[in-house]
C-alpha cells in the first residue's frame, strides 16, 4: 500500500506542476505569456509567408544578409515590401537588382533623418571677445 500511496503523491505533484504550466517565465498569468508568444510566431511566419512569394530566392538571401547587418533596414525593407503585395503594386517577384534599389532608397532616406542636426545658440551670457579684453585689463 505504500507503493500505492507514493504513486498517488507523484501524480498529484505531477498534475500541479503541468497546472502551472511549466510556469518558469513568471508565475501568476503564465497563459498572457504563451498568448503573446504564439501572437508573435503567427505574424512572424505570416510575414515569412509573404516574403516567400514575393521574392526570388536570391533577393530572400541578400535579405537575410542584410539582417545580420542592420537589422533595422531590413525590417523597414520587408514593411515596404509587404505593403506593396498588399496594394497590389507588385506585379512580379522582387528580384535582387529591385532589391538593390529599393535598399538604395530605404538608405537615402535614413541617411536624411539621421543627418539632421540642430544648434541652438543662446543670446547672451556666453563669453566673448570684450570679456576678455577687460580681464586682461586688470592684470
Amino acid at each position: 500500500m505504500a507503493d500505492d500511496d507514493l504513486e498517488q503523491i507523484r501524480r498529484a505533484r505531477l498534475q500541479q506542476l503541468r497546472e502551472q504550466g511549466g510556469g518558469s517565465s513568471g508565475g501568476g498569468g503564465g497563459g498572457e505569456g504563451s498568448d503573446q508568444d504564439a501572437q508573435r510566431q503567427r505574424e512572424a511566419d505570416q510575414r515569412n509567408s509573404i516574403l516567400t512569394q514575393i521574392l526570388t530566392p536570391e533577393a530572400a538571401d541578400r535579405l537575410g544578409r542584410i539582417r545580420l547587418v542592420k537589422e533595422s533596414r531590413a525590417t523597414d525593407v520587408e514593411n515596404r515590401l509587404i505593403m506593396l503585395a498588399r496594394t497590389g503594386q507588385l506585379r512580379a517577384k522582387v528580384t535582387e537588382e529591385q532589391l538593390k534599389e529599393l535598399l538604395g532608397a530605404v538608405a537615402e532616406q535614413q541617411e536624411k533623418e539621421e543627418s539632421k542636426i540642430v544648434v541652438n545658440r543662446r543670446g547672451g551670457g556666453g563669453w566673448d571677445d570684450d570679456d576678455l579684453d577687460d580681464l586682461l585689463k586688470d592684470v
